[in-house]
């Protein structure tokens, strides 16, 4: 069917929905079936019909087309008389009414405690329940799975729906709410889930605000002592961030709809092109960070510090949902792994690379052209290495101003010396390293210093990234230090704004603490680290993250922290210290970054921020016109100063340059620890003799000696435990009476993790496969192969087959067993026999010499042909990511998920005896560049490289 056809069967109003092809003569790509979607939607928005007459077209993940029906947001289904209601309605409005007066009918000194409580619970239900189902949905398409078991939305008379009652409530109740292009039947059962969804939804958010107002209420007065100018001032500047907030609000409605305002792509997808403009060019995700300047302003309106704190918790739970239940959703739905590069081509000469090693090899195959492919980053505790010589001296440097500030009196000299270092070192950091890199942007004098000794690029490279980090730990590092031996407690918390300086100066150190976390996200360690200063490739000019809507967010947020520390130290000489550093930081963006922008990028530079658009758009022409001319006074005094200080910089130059030249884890996890145990009424139905379990993997042949403490209660140790292949999928075959329940199943332990063989009381983690399909929703029923098919030997018996892989493998060596359980409990019907997951060793001395190859060519050779199906089985043969030679390049998800790579690490160490970081792996992209790494630490680290280690039965992370 060509795709014009197609589009009118999508359009036409005779036909709710239609589904794809199931087995088309030519296979359709998931973007042909996006595009299924686009086209129509994007031929409805152009259309000259009125936007009420508008369709909109969504797909569900089976490749269901379907017109969306047009909904409404909350506030209006509950409260806009012109709305259609339902009992949903009525009952949401209800417990509303209850809540409100329940808080009129206790005493006056529980208000404040139970409003307290009954926020927290509905804000729990908001970011903890409501977050779980989400999670669950994304995941494992939970929700929906639950209705199509439950046959929610069959209709009864098919015989599949036995609740003929819900069947009618649901179907009055989402028909009600939308009388028009809807029909409950017709829909796919993804939108009618994703409706009653919303039910839910309206419930507990109109809960959760309504609870907080009540709270606010309950906490609301007016300080002692305060001024009617300060009560008007309080109540003007709350008021406005609560007219913030409800303009947030429907803006970012405005944009995203009410698909996304529910999650609506938890469920389904909307294919359209959308312009995030308005309140989406002022922050990120708006509705979660300036979406809440309302409770703010209530805080403000109520002059209640309980109101504040209970906001800040609200606030601090919103971004935990983003960071953990939306954000992965999001980067998996709209932002997946690039397409594999198939045919990657090897920098190195192929036939010339696979018979040596030699130094043109290393340069050619690990060196990356112009920029330096760094594995180990320097910024960030998880990179902090006692090896390299940055850490070791920035922990000494920074122990010793620990210890002077810890022990020294706080006397005026003291607090002196700390000062004048402390702006010592800002003066290096702005001044200094603004020097530095101003002679690195015009002749590359820094790095001609390194060529000229006979070094190269890479090593100027590293020494200035260290130099950088050490500048700047010790401007903040000594920053903080003088602001502690400058600050006092305040003896009354309560007394003028004490309290309130403090969440101020907290809330602007975390701001600034978000700020550089989203800069580094965006720049990346080259970015972070200038290295458009040091290496001349031709890179495009892109504003994402945090510089989509700032252009330069060091300017003020990047420096939020030491206004927050001048904020809660109340101190002259701190606020001395903030007001250097801010105009030292100004400094340096106008005179050191601006200038090399300018004659890198030129006419790419942006000129208005996000924030900047916004803002002239919502002011009146009067306005944008006066602001047009102070932007103009602004460039020609920052022009002026410019002139100044070059005309100033040759006379210091001399005495510069003289000053220049003199100058893993710790605890190991174990998440199977903690568990509760679900144990049937009556397990014996069956007996446990009838059940049987028999274990198939990709075997070794010489698995490693086992010790006797790894052995099950009752062997030997001349017991030798079958033994497979790390990594490689294990299948389960199973023998169960014909009546066993259906919702029996599987899961894989570590021997040793249950004492009994009866009861597992022990946490599966996530490795479980039901037996029978129809009767576990979610993950449980992925992996199952062959289920309840007549034993051929036995006729009261039925067996099935079923498959452990990716997730639901431990990814360490040890002894493992599987149970198997009865009736979704975990009473134990059948243990497997122990099996061995080991690493075979690579021993060279086995490897036959091809004498045309030379000695290193044929250990290559072997290398590589022992590695590739072990980093196969490492990325789960999955053809999106696991290379299928020794050259193809691994797939975008390496990159991005870090698990692979940990696979792979943990068995390269047991294999050939070599530790590598996750980060090699991602840095090589392949086997054959992964194999010649682990010959050339071969030969660097002999004959140390291959001592027998026994390693450990789980590794020290989770891989």
């Amino acid at each position: 069917m060509s795709s014009t056809t197609k589009r009118d069967e999508v359009a036409s109003t005779s036909e709710l929905r239609h589904r794809l092809p199931q087995e088309p003569a030519v296979p359709r790509r998931a973007s042909d079936v996006k595009q299924t979607v686009i086209d129509p939607n994007e031929d409805e928005k152009t259309s000259s019909k009125d936007d009420n007459k508008k369709r909109t077209y969504g797909r569900t993940p089976d490749g269901t087309v379907f017109t969306v029906p047009v909904t409404h947001d909350m506030v209006s289904q509950l409260l806009s008389p012109t709305q259609p209601k339902n009992f949903s309605d009525i009952f949401i409005v209800a417990v509303l009414i209850m809540q409100i007066l329940t808080l009129y009918a206790i005493p006056p000194s529980l208000k404040v405690p139970i409003s307290a409580v009954t926020f927290l619970f509905w804000r729990a239900c908001y970011n903890g329940f409501i977050g779980w189902l989400l999670f669950q949905q994304s995941n494992y398409s939970t929700l929906v799975g639950w209705a199509k078991k439950a046959h929610l939305f069959e209709n009864p008379a098919g015989g599949g729906n036995p609740h003929t009652w819900l069947y009618r409530l649901l179907k009055r109740e989402l028909e009600m709410k939308i009388p028009k292009d809807y029909k409950f039947e017709e829909v796919p059962v993804e939108f009618n889930t994703w409706l009653t969804f919303r039910r839910v939804v309206d419930l507990i958010l109109m809960s959760d605000f309504t609870t907080y107002c009540l709270f606010a209420y309950t906490c609301a007065g007016r300080p002692e002592g305060e001024g009617r100018i300060m009560t008007t001032v309080r109540w003007m500047v709350g008021l406005g961030l609560v007219v913030f907030n409800i303009w947030v609000k429907l803006d970012a409605h405005r944009v995203v709809k009410d698909f996304a305002w529910y999650w609506g792509d938890f469920f389904f997808l909307i294919d359209q092109d959308l312009t995030f403009d308005g309140v989406y060019e002022i922050a990120p995700h708006p509705m979660y960070s300036v979406g809440y300047a309302g409770y703010y302003g209530i805080s403000l309106m109520a002059a209640s510090y309980r109101v504040l704190a209970i906001s800040i918790v609200a606030h601090i739970a919103q971004f935990v949902f983003l960071l953990y239940i939306e954000s992965p959703h999001i980067e998996k739905t709209y932002n997946p792994p690039a397409p594999r590069q198939r045919n990657s081509v090897d920098k190195l000469d192929k036939d010339a690379s696979r018979h040596e090693l030699n130094a043109t090899d290393i340069t050619n195959a690990l060196k990356a052209e112009q920029q330096p492919a760094t594995i180990k980053n320097i910024l960030g505790l998880q990179n902090f290495d006692l090896h390299r010589i940055v850490d070791v001296a920035c922990i000494i440097i920074h122990g010793q101003l620990l210890l002077l500030a810890l022990f020294t009196p706080p006397t005026v000299v003291v607090q002196s010396f700390f000062v004048a270092n402390a702006a010592f070192w800002r003066l290096w950091y702005s001044f200094g390293i603004g020097f530095i890199l101003n002679e690195q942007s015009k002749s590359k004098r820094w790095t001609r210093h390194f060529i000229k000794y006979g070094e190269g690029s890479e090593q100027a490279w590293s020494q200035w990234r260290g130099l950088y980090h050490i500048s700047m730990t010790m401007s903040y590092g000594t920053f903080i230090a003088a602001a502690y031996k400058c600050y006092y407690l305040p003896d009354d918390w309560n007394y003028g704004m004490a309290t309130l300086r403090h969440v101020v100066g907290v809330a602007l150190i975390a701001l600034q603490m978000w700020t550089s976390f989203s800069i580094y996200d965006s720049l990346g360690d080259f970015g972070w680290f200038f290295g458009d200063f040091f290496f001349d490739q031709k890179q495009k000019l892109t504003y994402s993250g945090i510089y989509r809507f700032l252009n330069n967010p060091e300017r003020f947020l990047g420096i939020a922290a030491v206004w927050g520390f001048a904020l809660i130290t109340w101190s002259r000489p701190i606020f001395f210290l903030a007001l250097l550093s801010h105009v030292s930081t100004l400094y340096f963006i106008q005179f050191v970054e601006r200038p090399h922008m300018m004659k890198r990028y030129g006419q790419h530079i942006r000129d208005e921020s996000g924030i900047s658009k916004s803002l002239k758009r919502s002011l009146p022409k009067p306005l944008q016109k006066w602001q047009g001319s102070v932007d103009r006074v602004v460039d020609e005094t920052y022009d002026f100063m410019e002139d100044f200080v070059l005309q100033a910089q040759a006379k210091l130059t001399s005495g510069v340059d003289n000053f220049v030249k003199d100058y893993t884890n710790v605890f190991r996890q174990f998440p199977a620890r903690i568990t509760i145990t679900r144990l049937a009424s009556n397990p014996q139905i069956n007996n446990p003799a009838d059940y049987s379990l028999a274990v198939q993997g990709k075997s070794v042949l010489h698995p490693s000696p086992v010790r006797d403490q790894q052995l099950p209660g009752g062997q030997t140790s001349d017991f030798r435990p079958s033994a497979f292949l790390y990594g490689a999928p294990l299948k389960v075959k199973w023998q169960a009476p014909s009546n066993h329940s259906k919702r029996d199943w599987i899961g894989l332990y570590l021997v040793g993790h249950n004492n009994s063989k009866d009861i597992t009381r022990t946490s599966s983690s996530g490795r479980w496969i039901a037996t029978s399909r129809g009767e576990h929703t979610g993950r449980g029923e992925y992996g199952i192969l062959v289920a309840d098919v007549p034993s051929a030997d036995n006729s009261d018996s039925v067996t099935g087959e079923v498959e452990f892989s990716g997730e639901k493998l431990w990814w360490s060596t040890g002894i493992f067993e599987f149970r198997y359980h009865h009736d979704g409990k975990h009473n134990v019907m059948a243990v497997s026999d122990p099996f061995e997951i080991c690493v075979p060793s690579f021993d060279e001395d086995d490897v036959e010499v091809d004498m045309a190859a030379g000695a290193n060519g044929s250990i290559r050779h072997a290398v590589e042909a022992a590695l590739l199906p072990l980093v196969q089985d490492c990325f789960d043969r999955d053809s999106e990511i696991a290379p299928s030679t020794v050259e193809e390049a691994f797939g975008g998800l390496v990159e991005r998920d870090g698990k692979y790579a940990k696979r792979v690490v943990y068995a390269v160490k047991l294999m050939f005896g070599i530790e590598f970081s996750p980060e090699v792996v991602k840095a090589d992209g392949n086997v054959a560049r992964l194999a010649w790494r682990i010959c050339n630490a071969k030969q660097v680290l002999a004959p140390y490289s291959m001592t027998s280690t026994p390693g450990r039965d789980t590794p020290d992370t989770k891989y």
